[in-house]
């Protein structure tokens, strides 16, 4: 006698019901770039991330709206400002443009679920997530209460959750604390926790404008090569109060999603980020690849590895065509 496995693939209806690992629409997270200016255009296509634009305030009210109509239950917001200065001010200005695009989100779609993205790399001169030196170093500790006035500020507007991605130490509990202390005890904090030094963030930093003009981001983003370097970090957020964490980008790091999962009894998200869609799409428009059984055989090994939420730039076109 053997196993006689395929007794549970023979129909469709049967597979589905033998299943272990399912998609819902609850578990995704879409991501909208925000663009200020009054004569900014509705949207703006990004070359580097076919399908995906930069929304004026009207145009992301426009797509945030249809993609609600489609099922979208949560989003996640980058701000692209008009000026940037070294401190990065227009992240923490009260009429800061993600802080208006919260405001306009939360009026208009008061169910959508708004997570907005806290780091200084957008709105700085420099294009890193911190201050920065006379050296070219950046600075950690004098960088975190900039950081934690972008997250009060974000919460100030109505975000409904805020997700800090900057990685210098400490700004998870100092971020906690300026929450804590001004009214917003109850408001979570997703952290990009695991946040690894990435090849795949191209066509974002292409998209955001986030760039760095000097140097990388090594020295505060992880080496790829190490999986028990972030579990440390990981460890230490929760510690510092994060309600969930994160690993990014998603998919060339499974191992350590899986590793999270086992280790940490803590919501767990995952980052499938620019690279990993454009490199789908792009094969996909080739004639290379099925794009929708790709994107969806992706998603699938990101949730069966652990992750909980998963934050996709698939998440519309998946929807619309009725695949989730």
């Amino acid at each position: 006698m053997f196993h006689r496995g395929r007794r549970l693939r023979g129909t469709a209806v049967l597979r589905e019901m033998t299943r272990e690992t399912r998609l819902h629409p609850s578990q995704l997270i879409m991501p909208y770039f925000v663009q200020e200016g009054a004569d900014a255009p509705e949207k703006t296509p990004i070359a580097a991330m076919p399908g995906q634009f930069r929304y004026s305030l009207r145009g992301l009210a426009a797509a945030a709206a249809a993609d609600a109509g489609l099922g979208v239950r949560s989003c996640l917001l980058f701000g692209i400002p008009q000026k940037k200065d070294a401190a990065g001010g227009g992240a923490y200005a009260a009429s800061g443009i993600v802080q208006q695009a919260v405001k306009l989100l939360k009026d208009t779609l008061p169910d959508l679920f708004v997570v907005t993205d806290v780091c200084l790399c957008e709105y700085t001169d420099h294009g890193h997530c911190g201050l920065v030196d006379d050296n070219g170093s950046v600075l950690n500790d004098p960088s975190l209460e900039l950081l934690a006035r972008t997250a009060l500020s974000h919460a100030e507007a109505g975000a409904d959750m805020v997700a800090p991605s900057d990685m210098m130490d400490g700004r998870i509990g100092v971020i906690r604390t300026a929450l804590d202390e001004n009214g917003f005890a109850s408001l979570p904090v997703m952290s990009y926790a695991a946040k690894y030094a990435s090849a795949y963030y191209g066509p974002f930093r292409e998209a955001a404008g986030s760039a760095p003009r000097f140097g990388d981001r090594k020295s505060y983003q992880m080496d790829p090569a190490n999986r028990r370097e972030a579990l440390r970090e990981i460890a230490a957020d929760l510690e510092e109060g994060a309600d969930i964490i994160m690993v990014k980008p998603a998919g060339p790091f499974l191992d350590v999603i899986r590793e999270a999962r086992d280790t940490f009894d803590a919501p767990l998200a995952a980052y499938q980020v620019s690279g990993e869609y454009t490199l789908i799409k792009s094969a996909g428009e080739l004639g290379r690849i099925d794009e929708n059984a790709a994107a969806l055989e992706s998603l699938v090994g990101i949730r069966r590895a652990g992750a909980d939420l998963v934050i996709s730039y698939f998440t519309r076109d998946l929807l619309r065509q009725g695949l989730l």
